[in-house]
């Protein structure tokens, strides 16, 4: 259910913003996208897993207050990266 650390490095290095950017907004949505991904797929063969469903939803809450912070902050980059990242809103 985690993310490899090759797959957490293609998509730093993927929606980095910079040489060395690791925490601004496109590149923690993307991480926690991935692991949005990994838990729903999780949750189709696990339909009763209660605890990993809680999780997933405390994820999706914080994916939506990253992205409404940027939104708050840089429409444009909040559109590309919805966009990108293929997000309904």
């Amino acid at each position: 259910m985690s993310i490899t650390a090759e797959r957490r490095t293609t998509l730093v290095s993927e929606y980095a913003t910079g040489k060395a950017d690791t925490g601004s907004p496109e590149v923690q949505v993307a991480l926690l996208s991935e692991r949005i991904v990994n838990l729903t797929e999780h949750l189709k063969t696990h339909a009763k897993d209660f605890h990993s469903r809680r999780g997933l939803l405390m994820l999706v809450g914080r994916r939506r207050r990253l992205l409404d912070y940027l939104k708050k902050k840089n429409q444009v980059r909040y559109e590309a990266l919805i966009g990108r990242l293929n997000l309904r809103r």
